[in-house]
């Protein structure tokens, strides 16, 4: 449990990335045989691309590290429950392992909402680890929210005043 906390860290350090950048403060890395692979944070906002999730370019970083699109023996730490989306590259890649920090009601697909990634009618189903470090990756998607709806208030009452 210590390990997934050490790499679920490594994760939120993405996350923070993500933040700074004006997106979504989501942030995901790949660990094969005790070493990270991979790094990625979520750039929906920066390359207006809907696929620009952190876990398909930890992904897709990963595949290209190893050179093959297969990571059995990989773990994917990611600070938020994976979508659908995700879920389904999760699956396809044959990630070994997935472990993440918040949960997602209205669209985590690791056992929130739905559970793809242990539905065994895939020909491959992940381990799922959650919760680690649940509330420091909670509170950078809330407090990234609240910050968004109080600017959107602000602007909102700068042009009434106007």
């Amino acid at each position: 449990m210590c390990e997934d906390k050490v790499y679920m860290k490594l994760a939120i350090e993405e996350a923070k990335k993500a933040e700074r950048l004006g997106e979504v403060p989501i942030g995901a890395i790949v660990v094969y045989k005790g070493e990270v692979i991979a790094r990625a944070h979520n750039l929906r906002e920066t390359e207006q691309s809907a696929v620009a999730h952190a876990e398909l370019l930890a992904i897709e970083e990963a595949c290209k590290k190893l050179n093959t699109w297969r990571l059995e023996e990989a773990v994917l730490y990611v600070t938020l429950e994976p979508c659908a989306m995700c879920s389904g590259a999760i699956i396809l890649s044959r990630i070994q392992k997935v472990v993440y920090g918040a949960t997602d009601p209205k669209g985590g697909c690791a056992g929130t909402f739905m559970n793809l990634l242990q539905d065994n009618r895939f020909n491959h189903q992940s381990e799922v680890v959650q919760g680690i470090l649940a509330d420091e990756c909670g509170t950078l998607l809330t407090d990234f929210f609240r910050q968004l709806r109080d600017k959107r208030k602000a602007l909102k009452k700068l042009a009434m005043e106007e």
